[in-house]
């Protein structure tokens, strides 16, 4: 099997498997019982909670667990809206999030909030003259991913936050960090709100983070008793959370030494199919190794995913979430439908050999010759 769809998923390393197992056996106490297993369970969350701080350069108290990126969005975007709305109604996106980013905020403009768009450029960076026009008094929320999770594009949050903040002070900064973390160097002092999902690096489904600082106020969207968080009440998934702080912090070990790696099958990738008739190179120059994204002319995306699956290589469409949907991030950086229709993605990982991307690449002459041929 070569699976090239790591973004939209990773396998869950031994290592931190043998985390989520030990804890599931030996931590078997509700944490927020009073008895002993209970205290032990919770000394194990205290702990893990306090790796993860240190790994992310943040506040113990600014970690709040989830069950994944999307209810994080969720969190930080309703959360948000919220707790403001008194102060304003407006909320700024860019066009290059993930489809759950989008669906929060349908549901916002349900509610009366106003949501701005802002452009990006032809490589698929934040427009920051119209992020700067589009920033008012009663903005209340700016959300810009981290990673693009189609094309991989990179976004520079440090520069984006001096923007949002001399337009308004006031205005929180969020991002969607679910496809940074474990890939390139993530700073979450750039932005106020942060989300994660922790199968992204090598760890368990169904878990999450959403970084908070302790200078933002958000409202909780479930209410109950917990005596470890009030914005997210509830017994907390003790073996989840171990296992979380083992896959971050062996995610972003050897950053420099696996991209470095992992950029020469990219490399290697791009070199054998830019030149092939009816294949396009979505990727930009800003788009980080991990993710390559192309398309092709005349093929169906699913016809093609389906025929590699027959050589047990599992590749991606846009993102899982939208699987088989017109490419909204092609389109904001293409303007090109019958592109953003037609997109495969290939994901990389630093577990991915040499001599998987040579039979990837074998495999892909063929299918496509032959779909090729079928095409009249």
């Amino acid at each position: 099997m070569i699976y090239l769809d790591y973004s939209a998923t990773t396998p869950m390393s031994l290592d931190v498997l043998d985390s989520y197992d030990k804890a599931s056996r030996e931590f078997i106490g509700n944490p927020n019982s009073l008895h002993s297993l209970g205290v032990k369970s919770k000394e194990l969350i205290s702990s893990a909670t306090k790796q993860i701080s240190e790994l992310l350069g943040v506040s113990e108290s600014e970690i709040v667990y989830t069950s994944g990126a999307t209810e994080s969005n969720n969190m930080a975007l309703l959360g948000s809206a919220m707790a403001h709305r008194k102060r304003g109604n407006h909320i700024v996106v860019s066009k290059l999030e993930h489809p759950s980013i989008y669906a929060i905020c349908d549901y916002l403009k349900e509610l009366g909030f106003e949501i701005s768009y802002v452009e990006n450029d032809q490589d698929g960076l934040v427009d920051f003259e119209d992020l700067r026009s589009k920033i008012r008094p009663e903005t209340i929320l700016v959300s810009i991913c981290a990673v693009n999770s189609e094309l991989g594009i990179r976004e520079p949050l440090k520069m984006i936050r001096q923007i949002i903040k001399k337009e308004n002070p006031e205005t929180i900064f969020h991002s969607d960090m679910t496809q940074a973390l474990g890939k390139i160097p993530v700073n979450v002092k750039d932005v106020d709100l942060a989300s994660f999902s922790i199968h992204k690096v090598y760890g368990p489904k169904g878990i999450g983070l959403l970084y908070k600082s302790n200078l933002v106020r958000i409202s909780p969207l479930i209410q109950g008793s917990s005596k470890e968080s009030s914005l997210r009440p509830g017994t907390p998934p003790v073996p989840l959370i171990a296992a979380s702080a083992k896959a971050i912090r062996l995610g972003i070990q050897d950053l420099d030494r696996k991209e470095t790696f992992i950029k020469k099958l990219n490399e290697k990738i791009v070199e054998e199919l830019q030149d092939l008739e009816g294949i396009t190179i979505n990727s930009t120059k800003y788009s980080i190794p991990h993710i390559l994204n192309i398309s092709l002319e005349n093929i169906k995306p699913e016809t093609f995913i389906h025929a590699m699956e027959e050589y047990e290589i599992f590749l991606g469409t846009n993102t899982a979430c939208a699987s088989g949907d017109v490419s909204s991030t092609i389109m904001a950086v293409y303007k090109d439908e019958e592109r953003a229709k037609s997109t495969i993605r290939i994901s990389l990982s630093y577990l991915t050999t040499t001599e998987e991307i040579n039979r990837f690449l074998n495999c892909f002459h063929i299918v496509y010759k032959k779909l090729n041929a079928l095409v009249v």
